[in-house]
């Protein structure tokens, strides 16, 4: 008989968004006239590039004709897209990669979900407290977290708690932890690490011959100077990190599914014996084995972010958002709201007030001001006491919402 992998068994009933969904869901069958605001998932609402939607265009009528059709195309993503990211993305800050480092994938939440197969189920980890759910479910999948406790966090997990107190900097471990997940610009929190602060993480790493997975889905949103955009501007890191992009939120992709996995030659981990394994060749066989690549059109329109016209359409789009999280920060600072982010991330992360739970100030303002949130909570325990806001909606709703808040308040 076929058993079922217990692991899964483990993850909580629902996932976090879905949960939101059901309450909303809910609210609008009481409240049918409501107008809703959504501020809670961080979906994108602009379109397109116009420069990605020529090239796109452009390869549909190629597959259109025999001569230029294209079937199964390399798994690791073809060779136009990969260059473009080499020249754009890295070379222009001293970092040197080769080809062959760089996959080409349909998203980053499933390199960052898959990445872990390629370490042993018994590895410990460590995760920014609050953080993006997938890092842990993922672990939780494959029996890596151990067992959930009574106070929500797993025993084979450490968390690096950020909070009010730390200024959102999560300290360095005093032990040693053999994966770390971590994500800046940050979701939720929409903080980041400055080029001495994650110099710590990779000193750390390689003093300790830790896996950093470095989420860098957010790194075009980066305004200030002293915030790296790469984990592999510090010197080192090519030695213990893994770097995960995403082509989502920089250039609308969430519908047409798009990123990339930088893994240098020079990362290794450790067989049962010592012996130092590189995991570029790993990561290419799971590759091979389980990925048949991301399409020949979506690669195309992807390629086309990386043209003059394309650059500045996105940069377009990005400052949209940034203006977007600038005018909720500042409407909700003048209304007395704690807020953090904003600056480097298009997330806002808003203190909630007389102490209410993340819940139910959700639910305050679901069903007082009609507009939907993420409660902190959902991100792990350090989130209680929380909500993330969005700044990928639509400038108008942006604004209406900071008014109908400072209003209620």
């Amino acid at each position: 008989m076929a058993l079922v992998n217990e692991h899964f068994l483990k993850l909580r009933g629902n996932y976090l968004f879905s949960d939101i969904a059901k309450k909303v869901n809910a609210f609008k069958v009481t409240h049918p006239e409501a107008k809703l605001i959504r501020l809670g998932i961080g979906d994108v609402t602009r379109p397109l590039p116009q420069a990605c939607i020529e090239a796109m265009h452009k390869a549909v009528d190629e597959m259109a004709d025999e001569r230029t059709f294209h079937g199964y195309g390399p798994e690791q993503g073809y060779d136009f897209l990969i260059e473009a990211i080499l020249k754009n993305d890295f070379a222009p800050r001293g970092i040197n990669l080769s080809p062959s480092e760089i996959f080409i994938s349909d998203g980053a939440k499933s390199d960052t979900g898959n990445i872990g197969e390629l370490l042993r189920w018994d590895n410990s980890m460590g995760i920014t407290d609050p953080v993006y759910p997938v890092y842990v479910d993922s672990n939780i999948m494959c029996g890596r977290s151990g067992t959930l406790g009574d106070d929500g966090k797993w025993s084979n997990v450490t968390y690096f708690p950020c909070t009010e107190e730390n200024n959102f900097i999560p300290p360095i471990p005093n032990h040693r932890v053999d994966i770390i997940y971590l994500c800046y610009p940050n979701n939720p929190t929409g903080t980041t690490l400055t080029h001495d602060q994650l110099k710590q993480w990779v000193d750390y790493a390689l003093a300790n011959y830790t896996l950093i997975v470095f989420d860098a889905a957010y790194e075009a949103y980066i305004r200030e100077p002293n915030v790296p955009h790469s984990i592999y501007e510090i010197r080192g890191a090519k030695k213990v990190a893994i770097e995960i992009r995403s082509f989502s939120k920089t250039a609308g992709f969430t519908g047409m599914r798009c990123g990339y996995t930088v893994v240098p030659k020079e990362v290794t981990a450790a067989d049962i014996n010592g012996q130092r394994i590189p995991l570029n060749p790993l990561w290419n066989r799971r590759q091979c084995t389980k990925f048949n690549g991301t399409s020949y059109v979506t690669q195309r329109g992807a390629e086309a972010i990386y043209t003059p016209e394309g650059k500045k359409q996105v940069k377009e789009t990005i400052d949209y958002y940034m203006e977007n999280a600038r005018i909720m920060r500042e409407g909700l600072k003048s209304a007395g709201f704690r807020v953090y982010g904003g600056i480097n991330a298009p997330y806002i992360w808003l203190k909630t007030p007389n102490n209410l739970s993340s819940w139910k100030f959700f639910e305050k303002l679901l069903y007082e001001v009609n507009i939907v949130s993420t409660p902190g909570v959902g991100f792990g325990p350090s989130g209680e006491g929380y909500l993330r806001l969005t700044a990928f909606g639509k400038r108008d709703d942006c604004i209406e919402a900071i008014d109908r808040i400072r209003r209620w308040i």
